[in-house]
């Protein structure tokens, strides 16, 4: 433990530098670092040279709480941590260890991989409530902060601000995506520059998607338990640095090219017209619980980041079901959150955030606070309020699962879409009713506070739970490799294994299963709102039933490229297609049911501008409307109230469309509405077909046609001339 000597090549010695900002920043002649801790009695900085030898430097020099000093000769590529010195008392939530190497948590890059060794723990033994305080050094098992240096040459780029209404978001793993990419080269595959390769890139662009949301991109370890197990976290949800792109990702090495790399991707996506979504942990990080290790805030300032059980301050109040929580009502944790966000928007030009367990940063005391500092901070903040903000509206506390209480300008994970488009396609009985408020745009949620159609992010996949193609196979988990005996991962997934659990042989199985895949796709391109893709589901992508992935960072999680169902690809590219060019298909506003004039040139009546239909062809009584067993709708969309430019810049009234859905298992013969509403329709996708393109031109007549058992028809609607 005693501090090597300094070489007088490596640094000279410590001036007092600037509290501002935190942080290792080089000048071109020298490193400022500063920390924050205001429960610290002293704080060294540790410098380490490339064998791994240590050279410790006590910073004297504090300002209003913030550690500081500056090194002359330290420049970009050096490594470094801390050892803060303080009271450790578990019980009164004070857990200083100077043993223990910390991470700096302004941190612009980490590298080194944490080793699980008992030295990584702040306790002795069992002695997790503070009686004893481990001694061993932990600095040879954790990362280490990188200075870091990047003049990156951005070349004019900027956020792309594409519009909610125009969005469509893809969801994908950094490493999953091109793990697997026959045309990535292969040293380039799981990285950040091959999301950005151009065979992955063509992907996206032909599929027609405009945005990615990756998966988390802060530097991440594993858990303890996983390591134990011989597994890790494959997601990324245990945050350790949040400034810091995940070292793992880099081809570029770890000593600051994973900084380089990552500017790179985001500036290669952005020139294809791809936005950049961060999913991000603000929520809990990696140190877990009493029993976790010391890897940073703990040994910094426990109290001051975390929120601790007022009952006994040895332990964590956890509102996010993985040990702790952020306690963003402390101005440091606040500061560190918003600091963070601004980070990525102005130096690494991400379009936006999509929050994990959001309901917990939003809580102030127990319940969660619409009016809480997170959000009065996020909204006056001239950069962040500025960039697309997604919250999964949910935690595992009490009254946490909040969808649709979130404030104006945030948008959701639709939870809500999800279940019922689920149970629909399952064959639940539980009627259209719901469902009508999920095709077009969940007013029921969101429209009370002002917000719009574009504030629900639909799904029915995510990273979290079966892939489509599992979710029509399998209704059983199958999670047994997570080494939890299959108790881990959602049990009540609203789903259908049509007809035979698992993989089948059988070709009126196989058919129905491909079907509904494609009326699950559908019914989420033509809902009004925001769609999200997995990636994968596209392809087909399989898990093998396993819907808790979390720590399966193999041939499970990554996309087969070798495997791809190119009708389905197809299929998805056909629908993306469909409503990137649909404006009645992508609403900015809710529909009200107002009446739209008929036309001189075409001689049509009045319509409205959204109108239900029964397969008898009348329109949904209230009857309809709260009968359970009813499984047949009919959606019409009149699009001559929406004014819209083409490519020439000349003013053009929208198509209507009429979406016919039967979830039922039966075929069921449907009346489709003739004038005012339609003189014909084209139908434009059918899910009866592997591509959804019907073989040739269809003209269909406003007259009784039969629809068959679990299909979508979407048709558009055809005037006389």
């Amino acid at each position: 433990m005693t501090p090597r000597p300094v070489p007088r090549s490596l640094a000279g010695e410590v001036l007092p530098g600037s509290p501002t900002p935190l942080g290792a920043h080089w000048d071109g002649t020298g490193t400022n670092f500063a920390l924050w801790s205001a429960a610290a009695q002293a704080v060294d900085l540790c410098l380490f040279d490339a064998d791994g030898a240590e050279h410790r430097f006590p910073l004297e020099e504090t300002t209003h709480q913030v550690w500081h000093g500056r090194l002359a000769g330290v420049g970009p590529g050096q490594r470094y941590g801390y050892r803060v010195h303080g009271t450790y008392d578990p019980l009164a939530g004070l857990r200083h260890n100077p043993a223990k190497l910390l991470v700096d948590p302004y941190a612009r890059a980490l590298s080194g991989e944490l080793e699980l060794h008992p030295a990584l723990f702040g306790y002795v033994g069992d002695a997790v409530d503070g009686s004893a305080r481990d001694e061993q050094d932990s600095a040879p098992y954790v990362p280490h902060g990188v200075v870091v240096h990047d003049n990156f040459p951005w070349d004019g780029d900027r956020p792309l601000r594409t519009s909610w209404s125009d969005t469509v978001i893809y969801e994908v793993h950094v490493k999953g995506a091109t793990m697997r990419h026959p045309d990535v080269p292969e040293h380039l595959r799981g990285t950040y520059a091959g999301l950005a390769h151009p065979a992955f890139v063509e992907h996206l662009t032909t599929l027609g998607v405009t945005a990615v949301e990756l998966l988390p991109v802060h530097h991440f370890v594993s858990e303890p338990h996983l390591l134990r197990r011989g597994l890790s976290n494959y997601w990324g949800y245990n945050t350790l640095g949040y400034f810091a792109p995940h070292a793992a990702y880099s081809a570029s090495g770890s000593d600051g090219g994973q900084v380089t790399e990552f500017k790179t991707m985001v500036k290669e996506l952005h020139a294809a017209g791809i936005e950049v979504i961060l999913d991000v942990v603000y929520n809990h990080t990696a140190e877990g619980d009493h029993t976790g290790p010391t890897l940073s805030f703990k040994g910094i300032d426990n109290p001051g980041y975390y929120r601790l059980d007022g009952g006994n301050r040895a332990r964590y109040t956890d509102y996010t079901g993985c040990g702790n929580t952020l306690d963003v009502r402390r101005p440091a944790a606040l500061g560190l959150l918003m600091d963070s966000l601004r980070y990525w928007v102005t130096e690494m030009h991400v379009d936006g955030f999509r929050f994990d367990l959001a309901s917990a940063l939003a809580r102030s005391m127990h319940d969660v606070d619409r009016l809480s500092a997170f959000f009065d901070v996020v909204h006056q903040d001239p950069v962040v309020s500025n960039v697309k903000l997604i919250a999964e509206p949910w935690d595992v506390g009490p009254g946490g699962y909040q969808v649709g209480n979130f404030p104006p300008p945030w948008t959701e994970w639709n939870g809500r879409y999800r279940d019922t488009v689920r149970e629909v396609w399952a064959g639940a009985h539980v009627g259209v009713r719901d469902l009508a408020y999920r095709l077009t745009g969940s007013s029921d949620l969101y429209r009370s506070d002002g917000r719009r159609p574009f504030a629900s992010i639909n799904f029915v996949t995510s990273h979290d739970g079966f892939p489509l193609a599992d979710l029509v196979t399998y209704e059983e988990k199958r999670n047994e490799a997570n080494g939890e005996e299959n108790r881990d991962g959602e049990s009540h997934n609203r789903n259908w294994n049509s007809g035979m659990e698992g993989p089948s042989d059988d070709p009126e199985i196989s058919a129905l299963r491909a079907r509904q895949i494609r009326n699950h796709l559908v019914t989420l391109l033509v809902s009004t709102g925001v769609p999200m893709l997995t990636a994968g589901d596209e392809l087909g992508r399989t898990q093998q039933g396993n819907n808790n992935a979390y720590c399966q960072d193999n041939e499970l999680s990554w996309l087969d490229w070798k495997s791809v169902d190119e009708d389905l690809l197809t299929f998805v590219a056909r629908l993306v297609r469909l409503r990137r060019s649909a404006p009645a298909l992508r609403q900015e506003a809710f529909f009200e049911g107002h009446e739209i004039p008929g036309s001189e040139v075409d001689g049509s009546g009045p319509t409205r501008d959204l109108a239900w239909f029964a397969p008898g062809g009348g329109q949904l009584s209230t009857a309809d409307w709260f009968d359970t067993g009813l499984q047949t709708i009919g959606m019409y969309l009149d699009g001559r109230g929406i004014r819209h430019r083409d490519e020439h810049g000349r003013a053009v009234v929208d198509d209507s469309y009429l979406i016919e859905l039967n979830a039922g298992p039966e075929p069921v013969t449907v009346q489709l509405p003739g004038p005012p509403w339609a003189d014909g329709y084209q139908l434009l996708v059918s899910t009866e077909y592997a591509t959804g393109a019907p073989p040739q031109t269809t003209i269909v007549a406003p007259d009784a046609v039969e629809l068959p058992a679990r299909t979508v028809w979407v048709m558009r609607v055809l005037r006389r001339p």
